[in-house]
């Protein structure tokens, strides 16, 4: 496993880090089984997977709690724990964002709580409320790390502008945005900014949330429930269209001796300001497969050919 670390701190962790909106993500996903769950997060930190991200918004607080149960099988030391707040689901009937300093303060005690932990190593602001002011929210978040409860400070979910906002006194180690393969609209501005104000950054739907994972066709129809109805890649005629660069990324991991999913892991790894991926899953074989990533390297020669598949 390779190890890197996150930007403006001394935090060490896994490139290969371990997404969990699978694990007790129920108002996410469906049919999803707890101890299948948790097994895949264990195997995860017993395979050298130390980098763990979570949110309160999965599953209103269960990932957070099942994610809890395993870490306490584990030395502090062994993991390093992200989680997400600013989504406030007090009101089960009304899920909104929410930056308040004195909401973020409740969310990440509440965290805390659920995770059994002292403290996480990083928190990041989940979502912009478009209402409150980044010095309140951000200036809270910095508060909550002079205190001990958080290390590091983390965004997600913002556009160039919040972000830059967001740290106008340099206090964001991690920008959290969409970035795979597939959508690379991450690298017109919010890439170069990161990689130019020292921000680690780490993508999430590293696997396009599944059509990278290698197992979609063009006959692949979603579940009704399932969230990922609402992304573009997987609207009818873009689906399409993206099924045919997916069979051609197959045949080029085949030719690596690696599968689909590697590829789209270790060609994330290889773009500059890339720190860490967290693929997703829903069970402990993806995880195994997975962790070999880290030890995949791609030359100019092959970035190339990937680029040309996709930009066709």
């Amino acid at each position: 496993m390779k190890y890197t670390k996150l930007k403006k701190s001394n935090i060490e962790i896994s490139a290969i880090g371990l997404g969990t909106n699978a694990v007790g993500g129920h108002n996410l996903f469906e049919n999803l089984n707890e101890q299948d769950g948790k097994d895949f997060v264990r195997e995860a930190l017993n395979l050298g997977v130390t980098f763990i991200d979570t949110a309160d918004i999965y599953g209103l607080g269960r990932s957070e709690e099942l994610v809890g149960e395993v870490l306490k099988e584990f030395k502090r030391d062994d993991f390093v724990i992200a989680t997400k707040g600013a989504q406030n689901f007090t009101n089960l009937n009304d899920v909104k964002a929410d930056n308040r300093p004195e909401y973020l303060r409740e969310a990440v005690d509440k965290s805390l709580q659920r995770l059994q932990l002292d403290y996480v190593d990083l928190y990041y602001l989940h979502f912009p409320d478009n209402v409150t002011p980044f010095a309140e929210s951000i200036g809270e978040l910095v508060r909550l790390k002079e205190e001990g409860k958080i290390r590091s400070i983390g965004i997600s979910n913002v556009s160039i502008e919040q972000l830059k906002e967001a740290n106008a006194h340099g206090d964001i180690s991690v920008l959290q945005s969409p970035y795979n393969m597939l959508d690379r609209s991450a690298e017109k501005e919010l890439l170069p900014y990161a990689v130019e104000n020292n921000i680690s950054f780490i993508p999430y739907g590293p696997l396009a949330f599944g059509l990278l994972g290698g197992g979609f066709t063009k006959e692949s129809k979603l579940d009704a429930g399932d969230w990922r109805q609402s992304i573009p890649l997987f609207q009818e005629e873009q689906f399409i269209q993206t099924i045919d660069k997916v069979d051609k990324l197959k045949e080029f991991a085949v030719s690596k001796e690696t599968t689909l999913p590697n590829l789209a892991l270790t060609w994330l790894l290889a773009q500059e300001g890339v720190d860490a991926v967290i693929p997703g899953g829903k069970r402990k074989e993806r995880i195994r497969e997975n962790v070999q990533a880290s030890e995949i390297r791609l030359s100019q020669e092959e970035l190339s050919v990937i680029n040309d598949i996709l930009n066709k």
